[in-house]
Formats: structure tokens, C-alpha cells, sequence
């Protein structure tokens, strides 16, 4: 546990002018790109990560954290006046927050997301702060056999729930392992797969594969669907009455228990790797209305039903940095991404973080609670802007993008060979969802493979050609064992959802 000194100097740190102008930056970012549809948070967290090279490694996460925390609020923007969801996470927003918008009041229906989603995303914050260090100190207590357990656990819950099928799912996790081999083997220094070309002796660049994978397929399918098409222009009623057009303290309260519940649910889903905030939105939804006194009401412009889905979403978000943080297990697309932010300030997640990088990690912590304050600030200011954004042409935003990634891409590798890679892997992506195999599985694989790894010849090294040395690692056993079940019973409920349908 870090010392107070240590905690409070963290902080203090986040209260560095340059900290809070780049926070700002990235919420106001984020909010922007939720607000687009098809782009997302992910995407621009991908896009900006080559840009934080040269930050001060508190500026440049928080930064990215700032971009993350800003898209799952914009994304309910166009769910709201669109019914076409920013992120998928604002698809269960869609369903209450497009009829109220129908109904005329779409800055209320806007508004309530906002509040939601500051709520949700607070709490799980608090959570992150709290549970984190003891967290890290029992992961301590790990050694290389209970970490290859706790991994390949990890990768039975990605397989199962992220993937159309366990099959494809083990098929995304199988890719993402023979593209993380790519370079020098960490055991003997060997290269791996660089088939005579030197400049894979480090590996395949992380920001060239998440790009390409995240990015440029996304883009290149969307801008082919639009044809030069241009959306509509939103218009707002005016002089509406304000309780048409704002949220008051009274129905805000009303919705309290609404908003813990979705903010539990998401806390504790996004804890575990691999669900994902879209999952927590829907569970969170479909728990309100069940415990709503007017179910009936929900679909129909339910407050409710807004506060659900938003408070739930965004409480994923700091959840997903506990396993992130404490075992270097990252809980989401969002949460691999910053990890390889970390990693290119050459500073690894992982139990050891709260002991060496203390400070650095509670500087974090406080530029996380600054971001909600902003996102609250922006978001109350910049509501009839982003509106606006929703009805700009799609040609100028996504070939825009495209500009962005390459920009990016070229700064990060140091030239085109990074670009390159970042097309092979953007055909990959493509190839791999005209199949039904999980790109976001793909990507954390990736992410962990280097880890599984080191931790798998660890492990092979203690056991020294006797298995049954396993039986002096309990808990490493109770891990695969736990692996083995999960993989077992999502495989039979795949195939009894078949055998329904």
C-alpha cells in the first residue's frame, strides 16, 4: 500500500495545469467522436495513442482516459436524436431515449443521459480507488503458476462470451497468440515469424495492429455504405417549456436506485474481462424495467429506462482498469489500448505498478474524478454543439479519420512500414468478421500474449517435467479448474441456444 505522501503527491499531479488543459482536450474529444456514429471512443483512443508519445505518462493516459470517459457520454447523443447509437454501449439508450425525443423533448432525454452516465461512471471510479492497492497486494502473493492459471481463465471467459461460438472464439484467441510471437522469443532472444524482415525484432507494432483491426476496417466499411450521402440537420423546438427541455432534482432523485443498480451491475461486470459495457447496458435495462412498478413505461420514453442503460455503460469504464491495473489483465478493448499507452512509457500494469509507479497510478485516480467533473461541465455546454455534429456530412468525418490514422500510424512506427502492417491487419479484421470470429477477442489476445507466455515458461521451468508438482500451486489448480468449467458450460449453452433457434 502506497504511502499517504505518495497518494496525496499523486493527486497533486493531476492538478497540473498541463494535466487538466489535456483532460479537457480528451473529454471534449471523446464527446465529439461519440457523437459521431460509427467512429467511437475506441477508434479515437486508438488513433491518439501514437500522439501521447511524447507526454509526461500522467498526461498522456489521462488524456486517453479523458477520450474514453468523453465517448460513452456522446455516444448517447445520436441514440437519443437518431435512434443510430454512437457506440454500441448507447444501444440500450436508444430504446427509451429516441421515443422521448419523439415526443419533443429531446434535450431532456439528452440531458438524463449525461447525468446518468456521470453517476454511473463516479461510482465505479470510487470503486477502482478503493480495491485496487489491496487488490494488488494479494496479486503479489502470485507467482508465475497462479498467473498462467488466472490467464488462461481469462481466456476461457473472452472465448465464450465475446466470440459467436467458443469455436471462433478460440479461433480469434489462437490468431491474436501467433500475431503476439512475432518477433524476438523472450526466453532465448531468438526471432520468431520475422521471415527475414528485421524491423519485426520487437514485434508487430501495437499501434499499427489496433488501428488497423479497430480503425481503418471500421472506416473503410463505413465509407463505402455512404455513398456521399449527407444526414439530415437536427432541429431543436423552441421555446419549449423548461420542463421539457431539462431534468429536475426530483426526477433525477427518482431515478436514484434506478442508477446504483445499473452502476453495480456495470461495476461488477466490468470487473470481469471480456463482458463489456454493451452487456452491462441491456442486463441494467432489462433489471429496471422488472423492478419497475411501470414496466409498461419503459420503450415508451422512460426516464428510467435512460438511466439505466447510461449509468450502467459508463460504470464499466473504471471497473475495467481494476484487473487492468492490479494483473495487468485488460477488461475491455478500451482498457488493452491503455495498457499499450503504459507500455510505450515503458511502464507494465501489473501488481508491481502501486509499488514502483505509486504515484503515477494515484495521479490517475485523481485525473479520472477531474474527468467526470469536466465531462459534466462540457456536456451541460457543448449539448447543442454536438448536436450539430451528428448532421455533418459522413464523407468529410470518416475520410477525416482515415487522414488521422494514417497520420498517426506513420508517427508511431517511424515511417511505412507501420502503415503497411496497419493495412494487412485492417484486411485481416475484415476477413475475420465476414466469418463471425471477434475482432475484440483478436486484439486482447494479442495484448496478453507476451504475458500468458513468459508465465507459461515459468511455469514449465518450476515444473521441471513433473506435473505433478501442480499439486504444491492449490490455487494455480483451482484457476484451471474454474477455466476448464467456464469453458465447458458456455460451450453447452452455445449449443442449447442453437438447438432453440
Amino acid at each position: 500500500m502506497p504511502e499517504l505522501s505518495v497518494i496525496l503527491a499523486g493527486f497533486g499531479d493531476a492538478l497540473a495545469p498541463i494535466n487538466l488543459l489535456f483532460i479537457l482536450f480528451g473529454v471534449a474529444l471523446g464527446q465529439f467522436v461519440g457523437a459521431v456514429p460509427g467512429i467511437g471512443p475506441v477508434m479515437a483512443t486508438a488513433i491518439a495513442i501514437p500522439f501521447t508519445f511524447g507526454m509526461h505518462p500522467l498526461t498522456g493516459i489521462a488524456f486517453l482516459v479523458g477520450v474514453n470517459k468523453g465517448g460513452l457520454v456522446g455516444g448517447a447523443i445520436p441514440a437519443v436524436l437518431l435512434n443510430t447509437p454512437g457506440t454500441p454501449d448507447a444501444a440500450a439508450t436508444a430504446l427509451d431515449g429516441y421515443p422521448l425525443a419523439k415526443q419533443g423533448k429531446p434535450l431532456k432525454a439528452t440531458k438524463m443521459a449525461l447525468f446518468a452516465s456521470i453517476t454511473g461512471d463516479t461510482f465505479s471510479d470510487i470503486v477502482l480507488i478503493t480495491v485496487s492497492a489491496p487488490m494488488a497486494i494479494l496479486a503479489l502473493r502470485m507467482g508465475p503458476v497462479e498467473v498462467l492459471g488466472l490467464m488462461l481463465l481469462a481466456f476461457a471467459v473472452i472465448a465464450g462470451l465475446m466470440g459467436q461460438s467458443l469455436v471462433k472464439g478460440v479461433v480469434a484467441i489462437a490468431l491474436g497468440l501467433m500475431a503476439a510471437m512475432v518477433g524476438t522469443d523472450p526466453e532465448h532472444g531468438s526471432p520468431r515469424l520475422i521471415f527475414g524482415n528485421y524491423e519485426l525484432y520487437d514485434g508487430l507494432p501495437l499501434a499499427s495492429v489496433a488501428i488497423g483491426m479497430l480503425a481503418i476496417s471500421e472506416l473503410l466499411k463505413r465509407l463505402s455504405e455512404t455513398r456521399g450521402t449527407v444526414r439530415p440537420a437536427i432541429t431543436l423546438p423552441r421555446n419549449q417549456p423548461r420542463a421539457d427541455r431539462s431534468v429536475s432534482w426530483a426526477e433525477y432523485w427518482g431515478c436514484r436506485f434506478t442508477m446504483l443498480r445499473g452502476a453495480v451491475i456495470g461495476t461488477i461486470l466490468g470487473a470481469l474481462p471480456g463482458i463489456g459495457s454493451t452487456a452491462a447496458a441491456f442486463m441494467s435495462y432489462a433489471s429496471a424495467r422488472q423492478a419497475s412498478k411501470e414496466p409498461e413505461s419503459f420503450g415508451k420514453g422512460s426516464l428510467h429506462g435512460i438511466a439505466a442503460s447510461e449509468s450502467a455503460n459508463s460504470s464499466v469504464m473504471g471497473a475495467n482498469m481494476i484487473p487492468m491495473l492490479t494483473l495487468g489483465i485488460p477488461g475491455s478493448v478500451s482498457a488493452a489500448l491503455i495498457i499499450s499507452a503504459f507500455m510505450i512509457h515503458g511502464i507494465q500494469p501489473g501488481p508491481f505498478l502501486f509499488s514502483q509507479q505509486g504515484q503515477l497510478v494515484y495521479g490517475l485516480f485523481g485525473a479520472m474524478i477531474i474527468a467526470n467533473l469536466i465531462n459534466l461541465w462540457v456536456g451541460q455546454l457543448g449539448l447543442r454543439f454536438w448536436v450539430r455534429v451528428v448532421s455533418a456530412p459522413e464523407p468529410f468525418i470518416f475520410a477525416s479519420a482515415l487522414l488521422m490514422c494514417f497520420v498517426g500510424v506513420a508517427l508511431a512506427s517511424g515511417g511505412l512500414f507501420g502503415i503497411g502492417v496497419m493495412l494487412v491487419f485492417a484486411l485481416l479484421a475484415y476477413v475475420m468478421s465476414a466469418f463471425g470470429i471477434s475482432v475484440v477477442v483478436f486484439i486482447i489476445a494479442f495484448f496478453l500474449g507476451p504475458r500468458l507466455e513468459i508465465s507459461l515458461s515459468q511455469t514449465l521451468a518450476l515444473l521441471n517435467g513433473q506435473p505433478q508438482k501442480l499439486l504444491d500451486y492449490p490455487f494455480a489448480l483451482v484457476l484451471m479448474a474454474l477455466a476448464l468449467v467456464t469453458a465447458v458450460a458456455l460451450a453447452r449453452r452455445r449449443d442449447t441456444e442453437s438447438e432453440t433457434r
